[in-house]
């Protein structure tokens, strides 16, 4: 993989740890245990409703503040 390729993300500690739990073996990268999870929500229809409830859950939270920004383009 070169550079343009490669990206850096911020990750959680507890989330760091949770994704250690469930690698399939030692070396394999977050890359790819990542796509492994993805991959199989998508198998199993459950992507779906994830990306569902977490919109959900984001909504409620501006919704809290008042913020309605976005609507205009729904």
């Amino acid at each position: 993989m070169s550079k343009s390729e490669v990206t850096t993300i911020q990750l959680d500690k507890s989330v760091v740890e949770a994704l250690k739990k469930v690698k399939r073996y030692p070396r394999e990268t977050y890359s790819e245990t990542i796509l492994n999870l993805i991959r199989y929500a998508e198998e199993t229809k459950e992507l779906e409703t994830f990306v569902q409830k977490a919109q959900e859950e984001r909504m409620k939270q501006l919704w809290e503040k008042g913020d309605y920004s976005g609507w205009e383009h729904a």
